[in-house]
């Protein structure tokens, strides 16, 4: 398994960016029958290639939502309330999600990507990239953003391309 390089990751999402997400537009809009089992598969093979410890991408520009059980899982973790927890790292969005008040995320080690909260870490975060969550075709918007963030989505969707094509 390669450490990622995000330099390189970038310099590939903005050559092939356009052509991936209007292949995810095709796929959500007339998918294969297979197209769930062969995400499956892909998963697989994705995370024999991809170690998240050496990219961390996600917790470094992206921010979870934190919904009120992962609040209270955490807030409890930390010994302290949920209102105090809220009020010191998080802030409420437009839509009145729960979102980190900082990027990157306070709780990311930055020397060893690792998450000093991993074992009460929000739900969101737990199920990124989201690969290989329920349907396929009702996460094709997920993959679309997730993209240009996760070398993970980035290698699925490349390899979805590959075999579909075929």
């Amino acid at each position: 398994m390669q450490p990622i390089n995000l330099k390189s990751f970038q310099k590939n999402v903005a050559l092939h960016k356009r052509k991936m997400r209007m292949f995810l537009t095709r796929l959500g809009k007339n998918p294969p029958r297979k197209l769930d089992g062969l995400a499956v598969e892909i998963d697989k093979e994705v995370w024999q290639e991809v170690d998240c410890l050496s990219c961390a991408n996600c917790c470094k520009t992206m921010t979870p939502t934190f919904t009120p059980s992962d609040i209270k899982r955490i807030s409890t973790h930390l010994g302290t309330t949920p209102d105090a927890f809220k009020e010191k790292y998080l802030y409420k969005d437009k839509g009145g999600d729960w979102m980190n008040v900082k990027q990157p995320c306070q709780f990311l080690d930055l020397k060893t990507n690792m998450c000093s909260i991993y074992e009460v870490r929000p739900v969101d975060c737990a199920g990124f990239p989201h690969l290989t969550k329920k349907k396929m075709q009702d996460y094709m918007h997920v993959h679309h953003q997730n993209l240009t963030y996760c070398p993970a989505t980035y290698k699925m969707v490349e390899k979805l391309m590959d075999r579909l094509r075929s």
